[in-house]
């Protein structure tokens, strides 16, 4: 009758190593899916826009779908840094340049009205020699695994734990003459 209580607890442990392990390593392995291809699907996106100096309208909407066939949302940040050649560049035969180029940026909504047409565009973004992409995909969408492992990183004191894909580059071609 004494081994009654601790029998009863044993059992409950072994239960829960059984099914309950196995789940959570389950929704571990989905989560590490999810990073992988979302990585994947972003730096295929950044390679292909240094590649050939364009941003199209295509091009973002694979990227999207691609990342969306993970089963969570994502949030995408874009900027694009364009190079403005020397804006005091002096327009003489020799055309020396004056001073330092300057960078300016775009973000996420002005790249996607010019690729969806809003400004009457040609849906597609022409970029040029030195011209800097950044994107980053982070999900906004909690897992299982996340939900589990935040309840971890909360009582730790760290950040929480979530599925973040970076991908940055210069352009190295004119997409204009492409």
């Amino acid at each position: 009758m004494e081994d009654t209580p601790i029998s009863i607890i044993g059992i409950f442990v072994a239960v829960v190593l059984m099914f309950l392990v196995p789940f959570v390593l389950l929704a571990d392995r989905n989560d590490d899916i999810s990073q992988l291809v979302a990585q994947t699907a972003t730096a295929s996106f950044v390679d292909e826009i240094l590649k050939n100096g364009v941003i199209t309208a295509d091009n973002y909407q694979r990227y999207i779908n691609e990342l969306n066939s993970t089963g969570n949302t994502y949030e995408i940040d874009m900027e694009v840094k364009i190079l403005d050649k020397n804006a005091s560049q002096r327009y003489t035969e020799d055309s020396q340049d004056i001073g330092q180029n300057e960078y300016y940026s775009i973000y996420t909504s002005q790249i996607e009205d010019k690729l969806s047409n809003i400004e009457g565009g040609a849906n597609k973004i022409a970029l040029k020699e030195g011209d800097i992409v950044f994107v980053t995909a982070k999900n906004s969408s909690k897992t299982l695994s996340q939900s589990i492992k935040n309840i971890y990183y909360k009582i730790k004191g760290e950040d929480l734990h979530i599925i973040v894909a970076t991908g940055s580059g210069t352009i190295v071609v004119n997409g204009a003459t492409s």
